[in-house]
């Protein structure tokens, strides 16, 4: 049966994109540290440069199989399913990394944070102001997400594009205003075991939601050039299923770091 021509299964051809995003991940990192002791950015802004390169042909690719060549059947999606559930598993586990240590940290202050938490020294945000604000645009926009992929189910294309136009502008405003809160934080990721837990939880957070945005700006524009149909639209659920996994772990962050944690 594999040997048939129009088999069930999609046996991908050889690509040179893993190859680049390889080096190109790894000339950011490379890049990062001689930013971090040189104060030079040249690598790093290659390696972003490579990055994105990369990516907009992968998916370029990606897209051509799945919509244009039909190489997308049942069994590959249901492959693919699998697939996204089993990365955001793995999420869930990296992410249990940083509450672990945030917690291991906050339940038992030793002497030298002053056997108290937050820190001696350190303010804290005021949860109830721009966190509470993000919290509420993060779960507008899992509201606006899942207004999309219903109205996508019903073929209603105009309100599909408006909630997924809606859900990408509420992701960029959430990182607008957390870039804001970073750059007035009283604290530093040097200011003991509070910042260095706020600043790698809070970050890697931020850093998802850019990501979950690149996402669904990717199937926006992919749904506007009609690429999705009410059976046939597994791009965009794998981004919503993306975005619900990030609205999530922020409802966590909150809760722990910014509220309890206060």
């Amino acid at each position: 049966m594999l040997s048939h021509k129009h088999h069930t299964y999609h046996l991908v051809d050889m690509s040179p994109w893993p190859l680049t995003g390889s080096i190109s991940a790894m000339m950011i990192t490379t890049g990062l540290v001689k930013w971090f002791h040189q104060f030079n950015i040249d690598l790093l802004t290659l390696g972003l440069l490579t990055t994105m390169l990369t990516m907009v042909q992968w998916w370029r690719d990606i897209t051509r199989e799945g919509t244009f060549q039909g190489l997308h059947t049942k069994r590959v999606v249901s492959g693919l399913q699998w697939g996204m559930i089993l990365f955001i598993t793995s999420e869930v586990l990296f992410f249990f990394s940083f509450f672990w240590a945030f917690f291991h940290s906050s339940l038992s202050p030793t002497i030298e944070l002053g056997a108290c938490w937050p820190p001696t020294g350190v303010q804290p945000f005021n949860p109830f102001q721009i966190p509470l604000l993000n919290t509420a645009i993060l779960l507008a926009s899992g509201a606006t997400v899942t207004w999309a992929h219903h109205a996508l189910l019903e073929s209603n294309h105009s309100q599909a594009l408006q909630g997924l136009s809606v859900t990408v502008l509420l992701g960029l405003y959430f990182t607008a205003l957390q870039a804001m809160e970073y750059y007035e934080a009283p604290f530093t990721i040097a200011d003991s075991v509070y910042g260095s837990t706020f600043f790698v939880a809070t970050g890697f957070h931020g850093l998802h939601v850019i990501i979950g945005s690149t996402f669904l700006s990717v199937c926006l524009y992919r749904m506007y050039m009609n690429h999705f149909s009410a059976k046939h639209h597994f791009g965009f659920e794998a981004a919503a299923w993306y975005w619900h996994f990030v609205d999530v772990v922020w409802l966590f962050l909150y809760i722990s770091i910014y509220w309890w944690g206060s």
